[in-house]
């Protein structure tokens, strides 16, 4: 049985509706921002509980005007972790800013019992990354933010409709940054970012950060960026939206499916971890395992797709080299990294796909 890991191609298939708002796009001439990119904002804004949201070229470019918003630059220092995709600290780099890293939980987020040693008078935001669609500690992120006067930019890349005792991810730091890319749950047709704030004054700079810093079409306020959205992107991840609830609760049945069948494996397989009152979006489902590199090509052979989300920590890649980090800093990053092993999870997987997996996987540990 083949079992992708994910099919691009099924969510955009026969889809006459997509067709009919790119042609609508198309036919107006309005392919930079727009009234198309005003109304994902509106909605964007309304699924996230917050006042405003601001689209944006890309994920990594929401996390960078996050920063520059705040006045973060060259001198300052931002917390984030050794596990997330690199864009997460690249965006702080871009900044000027020095990235001060910082080990993970076992939930692959970061540990909030490990931040306040990392806090130091150069230290001016802390970039908490949802990872896997789990939101990160955030009442205790906060409230050591709000103990250290620091700002709370969170990278909801991966949690786009998940929630903390209701509140979505999008609501709980001072700005979040979450990616439109087509790998994403809530996606469009290509790249694609998004600013959530509650915060006025952010959201009227921010409007000038993503445009050059022009107030009108031929006076700039300052020098700022080209960061834009598109319109034909705002309006297909509009129609997202409107089935973003069953997209995340389709993941979750897929989730459950795999924490049942896996259960037995306890002595090889260690299963995402759940917190009451949390939900999570499972952009990804991501498992530790032992003989991981073995499991990989067994499922392989029985058509299986998995990935590795991620295989090489950050601070372990030749561009943070000039940061001095060192291999053991992050015991417990660097050990999840040689187990972990992304399972198929995505909206069009059919049960008998997932059970498939999951006897697969039993045949591998128990035979």
């Amino acid at each position: 049985m083949e079992v992708k890991y994910l099919d691009l191609q099924a969510q955009f298939k026969e889809n006459l509706e997509v067709r009919r708002v790119i042609d609508e796009i198309l036919s107006s001439g309005q392919f930079v921002m727009g009234p198309a990119v005003e109304e994902f904002e509106r909605n964007f804004a309304q699924l996230c509980g917050v006042r405003h949201a601001i689209g944006v070229s890309n994920g990594t470019d929401a996390i960078f005007l996050a920063l520059k918003v705040l006045g973060i630059g060259e001198g300052d220092e931002v917390i984030t972790v050794p596990n997330t995709f690199l864009s997460t600290v690249g965006a702080i780099v871009q900044t000027g800013a020095f990235p001060r890293l910082v080990d993970v939980a076992d939930d692959y987020n970061i540990d909030p019992d490990k931040i306040e040693v990392a806090i130091n008078e150069r230290t001016r935001a802390i970039v908490p990354v949802h990872l896997t669609g789990n939101p990160a500690r955030m009442d205790k992120i906060r409230a050591i933010a709000e103990k250290h006067n620091l700002f709370v930019v969170a990278d909801a890349a991966q949690a786009v409709d998940a929630s903390i005792r209701g509140r979505k991810v999008g609501s709980l730091g001072n700005l979040s940054a979450f990616s439109l890319h087509p790998l994403k749950n809530l996606n469009t047709c290509g790249d694609g970012g998004v600013i959530t704030t509650d915060s006025d004054e952010y959201y009227e700079q921010l409007l000038l950060y993503r445009n050059h810093g022009l107030k009108n079409r031929n006076e700039a306020r300052f020098f700022a960026y080209n960061c834009r959205l598109d319109s034909i992107k705002a309006a297909v991840a509009n129609l997202q939206i409107k089935r973003i609830q069953d997209v995340t609760e389709k993941r979750d049945r897929n989730a459950a499916l795999y924490d049942e069948g896996l259960a037995d494996l306890k002595n090889w397989i260690k299963i995402p971890p759940r917190r009451s009152g949390v939900r999570q979006s499972f952009h990804t489902y991501v498992v530790q395992v032992d003989n991981r590199e073995e499991l990989i090509a067994f499922l392989a052979e029985k058509g299986v797709e998995t990935k590795i989300h991620y295989p090489i920590p950050i601070h372990r890649m030749e561009a943070a080299k000039r940061y001095g980090y060192q291999e053991g800093d992050f015991p417990v990053a660097e050990a999840m990294a040689g187990k972990i092993i992304s399972l198929p999870v995505h909206y069009y997987l059919k049960e008998e796909q997932i059970r498939f997996v999951v006897e697969s996987m039993n045949e591998f540990y128990k035979r």
